[in-house]
């Protein structure tokens, strides 16, 4: 007899007559596969809560909220003033724009109180009392490196004020200026739809809304003073 089968017949005659037999340990249990009806409700949950935060939480961290130093009240200036804009936004003699008014300006019509109101009274004695400027927020200030001529458009192309400025000359109260806090410039620029969809001109003043109202009308695409095309006709 070998070895190995002496070995298995003392394990044999070891083992008592009565031991159990052990049964096999059983298998886990089968798993269902995760339900795949739960990822598309999810997804959808997911864009729609993207498009909030983007278009809605976004600009209002984005942009901060300013009140103008002054109610100013456009409508009754363009009554009273008349000559439409031109009343207080003019050109001077040698053809350059002036702008927001300044206090100068003001001071020929409201040297004195002009009614009871306390706008009215706020404006004389903070401003035109103490010939301290008023520190208006310019809604379509451009950077730096933007030249804007404002000749160029209403005197030689015949542009009315509203296809930049919209209807502000109806305006009763001054909006609320928004700055936005990375870049500094007014919201007006890029517009205050968060995508950068517009349906009015007056909508928004990006570089791609110059560009299209150029070609729109055929614009000849130089500039008067450098008589250099690209860049150089906007960009100084």
């Amino acid at each position: 007899m070998s070895t190995v089968e002496e070995k298995s017949q003392e394990v044999t005659e070891e083992q008592p007559d009565d031991a159990t037999p052990v049964d096999p340990p059983e298998p886990p249990p089968a798993t269902e596969a995760e339900p795949k009806g739960g990822i598309l409700p999810a997804f959808l949950i997911g864009i729609v809560a993207s498009l909030i935060v983007g278009w809605v939480v976004f600009p209002q961290l984005l942009y901060s909220k300013k009140r103008q130093p002054v109610d100013f009240n456009h409508a009754i200036h363009v009554r009273e003033v008349g000559n439409d804009c031109a009343g207080c936004h003019y050109f001077r003699e040698d053809g350059t724009f002036s702008g927001i008014p300044k206090l100068d300006k003001c001071v020929e019509c409201h040297a004195e109180p002009i009614g009871i109101s306390r706008e009215e009274a706020d404006f004389i004695e903070k401003y035109v009392a103490t010939g301290t400027e008023v520190p208006w927020y310019v809604y379509a200030k451009q950077p730096p490196c933007v030249f804007f001529s404002h000749a160029a458009h209403i005197k030689m192309g015949h542009m009315e004020c509203a296809t930049c400025h919209g209807d502000i000359g109806e305006s009763e109260h001054a909006r609320v200026y928004q700055e936005n806090r990375i870049t500094g410039y007014s919201r007006d620029i890029w517009g205050h739809n968060i995508s950068g969809y517009t349906r009015h001109t007056w909508e928004s003043m990006k570089m791609a809304d110059c560009a299209r109202c150029h070609q729109k009308e055929n614009v000849h695409q130089s500039s008067v003073q450098t008589k250099k095309g690209a860049c150089f006709v906007c960009h100084k």
